[in-house]
């Protein structure tokens, strides 16, 4: 599909179907790009390396960061990962975000691997979670 724009949407809070290709995207060594709303109601963005599970997409971070601070204030969240071999193709999701914590470090790790070839390690005094976004909108586009 060349120059397609396909958008899947439904009403605020209503989880929606992650297209194949987007999960692609997210599953492959793609850096992804998360924006949370910060306090003063301006858009704070950050890399993260994520995967999917299932429609929804995972990544992780600590406690303490703008991002985890930002999403327990408002779990409204964007990531938007595109095709290292070919910026034009890419996909947004847009959604809530809900956090659990991961006192093993197993998806950083995980993702470590993924991005790395390597494990991340231990670091004390970080507290790992496990940021869940359920897309409630998902923009896909194909060069």
């Amino acid at each position: 599909m060349t120059g397609a724009m396909i958008a899947s949407m439904s009403e605020p809070a209503e989880r929606v179907t992650l297209p194949e290709r987007a999960r692609e995207l997210f599953d492959g060594p793609n850096h992804v790009a998360v924006a949370t709303i910060d306090p003063g109601g301006r858009p704070q963005s950050s890399l993260v390396w994520a995967r999917t599970d299932g429609d929804d997409v995972l990544f992780s971070t600590i406690k303490g960061r703008r991002k985890y601070a930002n999403l327990t204030r408002d779990p409204r969240v964007s990531a938007l990962v595109y095709d290292g071999a070919d910026p034009y193709i890419y996909a947004e999701v847009r959604g809530s975000a809900t956090i659990t914590d991961d006192p093993d470090a197993e998806l950083i790790n995980e993702l470590a691997l993924k991005y790395t070839g390597q494990p991340f390690g231990h670091r004390p005094g970080e507290q790992r979670v496990i940021v869940r976004i359920t897309p409630e909108k998902v923009v896909l586009y194909l060069d």
